[in-house]
This record gives C-alpha cells, sequence and structure tokens, in this order.
C-alpha cells in the first residue's frame, strides 16, 4: 500500500493509495455522476487487471477521486481523473494531479500525455495551468449526444528544474 500524504492545506488527513477491486463501488459511482458517458465496471476492473496504474485519492477514509495511468518507457499516459463532484473546483484535481506530475517524473517518465474533451473547458484550463500544452486534435474521439467530440492532446515535460 502507497500511503503518499499530499502536503495540502485543504486536508490534513489526505493521502494517496493504489486502487484495489473492493474501491470499485465508490469509484464507479464518482465515475457515473460526472460523466454522461462513463467508463464501465468492466473496464475500470480491467484496468486493475492489465496493470494500469490505478490510485485513489482519500480524505477522512472517503475516496474523494481516482486517477488511472499508464507508462511505457520514458513516457506516461493519463487515462482518467475522476475527483468527486462534490469536491471539484477546490483543489483537489490540482493536488491529485500535481501529485501524478511528480510521482511518474520521480519513476522515470520524462513526458505525461493525455487527451481531454474539447469542450472540457475546466479541465484545459487546469491542465495549461500546471504547464500542459496542446499537440494537436484526436477528431472523433469521445461519444456524445450527438455523434462523436474531438479530444484535445496536450502534454507536458517533466524536466528536473
Amino acid at each position: 500500500m502507497i500511503d503518499t500524504r499530499l502536503k495540502s492545506e485543504m486536508d490534513i488527513n489526505s493521502f494517496i493509495r493504489k486502487m484495489t477491486q473492493y474501491d470499485l463501488q465508490p469509484v464507479m459511482a464518482i465515475e457515473t455522476e460526472a460523466y454522461d458517458y462513463p467508463w464501465t465496471p468492466g473496464i475500470m476492473s480491467d484496468c486493475l487487471k492489465v496493470g494500469y496504474h490505478c490510485f485513489v485519492y482519500e480524505v477522512d477514509c472517503e475516496i474523494r477521486g481516482y486517477i488511472i495511468f499508464s507508462t511505457v518507457l520514458d513516457e506516461a499516459h493519463l487515462l482518467n481523473l475522476c475527483i468527486d463532484q462534490y469536491y471539484q473546483n477546490k483543489g483537489y484535481g490540482k493536488a491529485f494531479l500535481t501529485w501524478l506530475m511528480n510521482h511518474v517524473r520521480e519513476n522515470g517518465s520524462k513526458t505525461l500525455y493525455l487527451e481531454v474533451r474539447a469542450s472540457n473547458r475546466a479541465a484545459i484550463h487546469l491542465y495549461e495551468t500546471l504547464g500542459f500544452n496542446e499537440l494537436g486534435i484526436r477528431p472523433n474521439y469521445y461519444p456524445a449526444k450527438k455523434g462523436k467530440e474531438d479530444a484535445q492532446l496536450f502534454a507536458c515535460e517533466l524536466a528536473w528544474s
């Protein structure tokens, strides 16, 4: 178990730990509340089985968010980052993403990639604030109410400063 305490002024009792199968129910509750087209329980379970890096952000024994990413050689790819809707816009996403950036850098990644819905202005603002740059567009990447929605592809160089 990884007990990585977040150095956050928000919650002294916050930490990040590896996600387990026992976490899937609260994780899925957050996922289905946050997204119009959520991942399925099967997809979440498969992420754990195939070896993706899956972590939960816990405060006072309550899961407030989760993150799923992969690493290959010196690259990391953020696949899913979600904070419980009640706790959004309160700094949890920024704290969790900052943790991820430090974690993958410390483990040898030089670049962190991600895709985001073109319409998700709040997430795009967060990514840009933390130093991500847009690399391009993935057309028709996400399901949408009327067909498909483009994804913006972002990357952040994780060089030590």
